[in-house]
């Protein structure tokens, strides 16, 4: 790889083990050259749920390096390429604690489980600087895992704004670690249970359909062959009504927006979704979509004991149901 040649100087700055909070080190194998090195480290540090925008953040101040010297984040490995990452300590939180009042359903010393309400968001971002999931527990927990930035303290994965239910989150970062690989070999169990438009006729099947970027829209997704990445959605028929089928859905993978896209392209969008849902659910008398995380299970870090936790509907959404069985 070809270092910057305005600043090719091996770091300093990352000398003082004081500011390291963690260090990894490895060598490009002749399969991975071409790579961008953003991409190239995120991948690697895939297991530590960690950004490619974090990890651009850390290349920019020079807490990755290259051969010793630093680099740009759109520069590509090459084979043999000795790569260094030193995780910056944690910064000062800015994510501020909040009494928001949260639903705990699970709490030890490694992890927390959460059932959030529908029209919460999960971290703080522009536009959402406070009133978040993250909000909400550091002010409950007081400790949480540091891997994911000072914005998004603990936080393993994420559900929608507008989606209700289960969300786990690690208290130190051997939890995070290991719940993070959990995700990545499909091994936590995420089902939902959803009110779609339309009367689904098949009682179950699998959607296995890439998910990216909208080339038109880039904050919406899509199901396309472009820059997409392996998505696949399982459902169960739980309910038809005249208009509308209750579906119990199973994640195999968790990729942004998953559900609501895959439901969209099959012909049956979630009730009440702004974006995707195409139609309005104002006729059930419901606030958001119809998508409620309803059981969360996985391996507890430190025991290895499998866990599973189970949150009922909301009442809005049990209302609507209630409302089409008497039809």
């Amino acid at each position: 790889m070809e270092n910057n040649p305005e600043n090719s100087q091996p770091s300093e700055e990352w000398e003082n083990e004081e500011e390291i909070a963690g260090r990894h080190e490895w060598t490009v194998e002749e399969t991975q050259a071409g790579e961008r090195i953003d991409k190239y480290i995120t991948e690697q540090l895939s297991e530590q749920s960690v950004s490619r925008s974090q990890v651009q953040d850390w290349i920019r101040i020079g807490a990755i390096t290259v051969n010793g010297g630093t680099v740009k984040p759109n520069s590509k490995v090459t084979a043999a390429d000795r790569i260094v990452v030193n995780i910056p300590a944690p910064e000062p939180l800015q994510a501020v604690p909040e009494n928001i009042p949260i639903e705990i359903v699970y709490e030890d010393s490694d992890v927390v489980v959460i059932n959030k309400p529908r029209g919460m968001v999960v971290h703080p971002a522009l536009g959402h600087p406070n009133g978040t999931v993250v909000n909400a527990l550091l002010y409950h927990c007081k400790d949480l895992s540091g891997i994911n930035g000072v914005m998004r303290p603990g936080i393993v994965h994420r559900i929608d704004k507008d989606t209700s239910g289960l969300l786990m989150a690690a208290k130190n970062d051997m939890a995070h670690a290991s719940l993070a690989a959990q995700l990545k070999a499909h091994t936590v169990t995420r089902r939902y249970v959803a009110l779609v438009h339309g009367v689904m006729q098949h009682d179950k099947g699998t959607i296995d359909a890439p998910i990216g970027r909208d080339t038109q829209d880039r904050k919406l997704y899509r199901v396309t062959d472009k820059g997409a990445k392996h998505a696949v959605t399982h459902f169960m028929v739980l309910e038809r009504f005249d208009e509308y089928t209750l579906l119990d859905l199973k994640l195999e993978t968790g990729r942004t927006h998953q559900i609501r896209v895959h439901m969209k392209y099959i012909g049956f969008p979630l009730v009440g979704d702004p974006v995707y849902g195409g139609k309005s659910g104002r006729t059930l008398d419901m606030t958001g979509q119809a998508l409620h995380a309803a059981i969360l299970g996985f391996e507890h870090p430190r025991t290895g004991e499998y866990l599973e936790f189970a949150a009922p509907i909301p009442e809005d959404m049990e209302h609507s149901l209630t409302i089409l069985r008497t039809r």
